[in-house]
């Protein structure tokens, strides 16, 4: 029986003024292992590493399993196949990461491998999108590199897990799939085609990624919760005009530091959310390319705690400045030096 052995890399979103827009994918891994068995019915899940504490080892409420079901169901397959899974997250938890992102694309790669459904990257984006609803982390994580994104708005009601190119023939054979299962469950929300779209973009190759890592949990839903439901028309200008710069500007085979660090500034979503990282006022406001060497720009890594510092070199001074404010303000810190990679979630079938 095969093993199949998926690989899916943590990201970091928002980059400074892309909010729910831009992602990096970086190296740092989430790895399931699935043995594939003749048993009857047997899912059995298993974590390993330092990231797993709390993880539901259930199949009806582990994020993985959830999402591989649904994907399944939708193309007429109503159980997971007989398999034992080993899952290593090497993704904090609750640190502005991509954990849950992650966990969802490779819910679908399991899918897609478990039931030989052949989907499309853009079907397995949409597979994704239902689930996860804003594309930076989900994107970025399934195609890999610097990633740029936008959602259609659709309809979710159903029984969806909650998250916290081929020929065309094989595209119209997936879509014949998906309405014979339709017509056999009419409960069943398949999600719309072309959900989101994405653009990978240049990064050059000597920039990489300093996540400096707070030692506790930050809930999205309450990094949300402290955004204001409007804007300033000035603060949005603010942030589009940075953000189109930024695109390119990291592109550039020899990074230019202030453009990209004043590129990486913010209007939309950190001004709101500083208080939630203690520390982190103080970070933005005191380092610079010219008092830091080798650094290009920080910004809080999606709803956070982690900050993302984008540097060509001096990486462990910078990420020991940056631990220092912190500790100051009472907070421990862990740190990485992570590559930006340009491949994506990956799926492999050992025999």
């Amino acid at each position: 029986m095969p093993t199949f052995v998926i690989n899916v890399p943590a990201t970091s979103a928002n980059i400074g003024p892309g909010f729910d827009v831009m992602g990096l994918s970086l190296s740092l891994y989430l790895t399931v292992t699935a043995d594939v068995s003749d048993a009857a019915n047997a899912v059995t899940i298993a974590y390993e590493g330092a990231n797993s504490d709390g993880l539901p080892c259930d199949p009806k409420s582990n994020l993985i399993t959830s999402t591989a079901l649904y994907v399944l169901q939708c193309n007429g397959i109503n159980a997971l196949s007989s398999c034992s899974l080993r899952i290593n997250n090497r993704i904090p938890l609750g640190r502005g990461l991509g954990s849950s992102g992650a966990a969802v694309v490779a819910g679908v790669l399991l899918a897609n491998a478990l039931g030989s459904l052949n989907l499309s990257r853009q079907r397995m984006l949409d597979y994704c999108l239902m689930i996860e609803h804003h594309p930076d982390n989900v994107a970025a994580a399934l195609v890999g590199g610097f990633v740029a994104s936008y959602l259609i708005e659709v309809d979710r009601s159903g029984d969806i897990p909650a998250s916290e190119a081929p020929p065309s023939a094989t595209l119209d054979e997936q879509r014949e799939r998906e309405l014979r299962a339709l017509a056999a469950d009419a409960s069943l929300t398949l999600p719309p085609e072309n959900i989101g779209h994405f653009v990978q973009l240049e990064c050059s190759s000597a920039i990489r990624a300093v996540a400096v890592i707070p030692q506790f949990e930050l809930a999205t839903s309450k990094a949300r919760a402290a955004l204001p439901s409007t804007y300033e028309t000035r603060d949005v200008v603010f942030n589009l005009q940075r953000l189109a710069v930024l695109t390119t500007a990291l592109g550039r085979k020899c990074p230019d530091p202030w453009l990209i660090f004043r590129a990486m500034e913010d209007r939309v979503h950190q001004p709101y959310r500083m208080h939630l990282v203690p520390g982190l006022p103080e970070i933005l406001a005191s380092f610079n390319p010219d008092n830091t060497p080798g650094l290009l720009g920080i910004c809080l890594s999606g709803a956070g705690p982690t900050i993302l510092a984008l540097a060509v070199s001096d990486f462990d001074a910078i990420a020991s400045k940056l631990q220092a404010v912190l500790a100051r303000h009472d907070v421990d810190s862990k740190y990485q030096v992570l590559d930006i990679v340009s491949e994506g979630a990956s799926c492999e079938s050992q025999s």
